[in-house]
């Protein structure tokens, strides 16, 4: 039977407290630390040679499904009432709403050094050292709202224009396409600024410090923004019956991105799972 992803803010004390009571027994285990190598080693831009497949690719909403359930199925291993919570970011707008309580991720970076000093994932309780990054920093940092130079979240509107869109992806494939439903929502615009970041690219510019780079899953809010991205994949998908996961085939021999993103049908490394197969996961998991 399948099992129910909450929005965070209809959490009980309960659920909130299992959660993160699972997500540090993992931490202590050393298999969080894990996620955070594999998302690292999958962090590839379009100007790097080779496959794509978390980011600037179509694959990124099926990759990021799997790296969802992955990590699900180790929480439940912990403790089976578990599931991903979501943070619904075009509601819970401000630095203390949830998810940013002390009974569950804590809350902003303090000035100096950005580090989180709130909640059970503050580096002083003990429980949440940073031994995997690109960075040397050993504690959890945030910036949220980068007051230097403020980002805003994102809207319903810009979600919306994000749903809209009929087509999964378009051709090239990539973070220069200015049509399709998977950049619109994956949000590498065009221009400087933040016209550059949309949807869940600024969320991750908002929260800033760890959640900025490939080692973003150091932040527990990785995995709530994400859960929310991937329930738009479910309403887009809803919206847009009969619409799949482009392209279809393997671009050709003579296609800039020729063996550089993966088709329907193929493999999705590092999983021995097809986009295919995670289009439809209804009997998995479901949204409350």
């Amino acid at each position: 039977m399948a099992y129910v992803r909450k929005d965070a803010s209809t959490l009980t004390r309960a659920e909130k407290r299992r959660f993160v009571n699972a997500l540090l027994e993992l931490k202590r285990r050393g298999e969080y630390d894990e996620f955070v190598r594999m998302h690292i080693a999958h962090f590839a831009s379009d100007g790097e040679r080779g496959l794509r497949t978390a980011h600037m690719a179509p694959s990124f909403l099926p990759w990021h499904r799997q790296f969802l359930l992955e990590m699900e199925r180790a929480l439940r291993r912990v403790d089976p009432s578990v599931t991903l919570p979501y943070w619904d970011w075009t509601r819970d707008r401000t630095t203390t709403s949830v998810p940013w309580t002390a009974d569950l991720l804590g809350g902003n970076g303090r000035r100096s050094d950005r580090q989180v000093m709130t909640g059970p994932f503050a580096y002083r309780q003990g429980n949440w050292p940073i031994r995997v990054s690109v960075t040397d920093e050993k504690f959890l940092t945030r910036d949220l709202g980068n007051p230097r130079a403020p980002v805003d979240l994102p809207t319903k509107r810009e979600l919306e224009w994000a749903l809209k869109e009929p087509a999964y992806d378009v051709a090239p494939w990539d973070s220069t396409v200015t049509r399709g439903f998977r950049n619109r929502l994956e949000g590498w615009g065009t221009g400087r600024g933040k016209t550059s970041w949309r949807n869940h690219n600024r969320v991750h510019r908002w929260v800033g410090g760890a959640m900025l780079g490939a080692a973003s899953v150091n932040d527990p809010v990785f995995w709530l923004h994400h859960a929310y991205v991937d329930l738009q994949w479910y309403r887009w998908q809803r919206r847009h019956r009969g619409a799949r996961y482009l392209p279809a085939t393997p671009p050709g021999p003579g296609d800039e991105q020729h063996a550089r993103i993966v088709a329907r049908h193929q493999r999705l490394p590092p999983w021995d799972v097809s986009p295919d197969e995670l289009e439809d996961v209804g009997r998995i998991y479901r949204y409350g």
